[in-house]
């Protein structure tokens, strides 16, 4: 990141922290949490609430969609994983309450999902970002995301079961191709040199195997297993289950997560958000798989996060890595 982009990185988010305007910071820090209602043997309420999502104060364009205030010269944009989001907690609420306005708003958002389903330039069909974004690389729009991928899917099924409609699954069956194949080919999915299976949140050489982007898609894939019995679906959740139980010790640095496998001379922790996130992910993990390990750091991340000393210790190197990185 260069010297003005890194400027401009830090305005937008002290304009949101200091000075309190909107921006997109303001849909995704919702505090995490396990939604206890939610099964995981059928298509039911999301894994995670989402309610503050669900009533997201805007903007919004004029058929009802949520628009994200990037500022600067990003401005409002769609982000069809914050349009999955906001789709899936008014899905969780219409579950709950039987509000049919809850229910036109998760059809609105999953229509747009269906609407707006393009080919990649590998002809796969996924998710555009029609922006750019600065991350390790910037990512030159249009670019596509495996939680993105991930996340449509969980939307996608739950419409489908809850109106018959056939677009609404074929949607997802669309997007379930992209975790087939990998990124060099338009996919997400992708394989290291040890065997191990990864789903790619930012599509970038050498993948960093974010872990929150990682987890969320990994639950697309299993709900597209639990709309369809798709044997393939099952083995490739299988895998990613599997990579990350071998892999989960590499992003315990002893006193906090960390967000990626970073690739840089100092480790990238996790913001207190994502550290929060990652402890709620693994918890509704082992829900689903019954993995013991993945109970495990969910406890021990959670010591982390109780102790005073772990907590200031974590802000301290994520600041400097953000003075030396970002």
């Amino acid at each position: 990141m260069t010297a003005s982009t890194r400027l401009d990185y830090y305005g937008r988010i002290a304009g949101s922290y200091l000075l309190r305007r909107q921006s997109a910071l303001d849909f995704w820090h919702e505090a995490p949490e396990v939604n206890s209602r939610a099964g995981v043997t059928t298509v039911g309420e999301y894994y995670m609430p989402f309610a503050q999502k669900a009533d997201y104060s805007g903007p919004y364009d004029n058929s009802g969609i949520p628009l994200l205030n990037y500022r600067g010269k990003i401005g409002l944009q769609y982000n069809p994983i914050a349009i999955a989001q906001y789709g899936l907690g008014n899905y969780n609420l219409f579950q709950r309450t039987g509000d049919t306005t809850r229910r036109d708003k998760f059809l609105n958002a999953a229509n747009w999902l269906v609407t707006n389903q393009e080919p990649n330039a590998n002809g796969l069909p996924v998710w555009h970002h029609q922006f750019d974004w600065e991350y390790r690389v910037r990512l030159k729009a249009p670019w596509y995301s495996g939680l993105a991928q991930g996340q449509g899917i969980s939307l996608l099924v739950r419409v489908y079961q809850d109106t018959g409609d056939e677009q609404y699954l074929q949607a997802a069956r669309n997007a379930f191709r992209s975790f087939l194949t990998t990124p060099d080919e338009g996919g997400v999915t992708y394989v290291d040199e040890a065997g191990n299976t990864w789903f790619e949140e930012y599509i970038v050489r050498p993948p960093t195997h974010i872990l929150n982007g990682f987890i969320w898609a990994s639950w697309g894939v299993f709900d597209y297993c639990l709309a369809t019995s798709d044997p393939i679906a099952k083995a490739l959740f299988d895998r990613a289950s599997t990579t990350l139980k071998r892999n989960l010790d590499h992003y315990d640095v002893g006193f906090w997560s960390l967000y990626e496998q970073s690739g840089t001379r100092m480790n990238m922790l996790a913001s207190r958000f994502y550290h929060m996130l990652h402890i709620v992910q693994l918890k509704i993990l082992y829900r689903m798989t019954g993995i013991d390990v993945f109970e495990s750091f969910a406890n021990r991340w959670e010591s982390y996060l109780r102790s005073s000393l772990k907590r200031i210790r974590a802000l301290a190197h994520k600041s400097i890595f953000k003075l030396c990185y970002y």
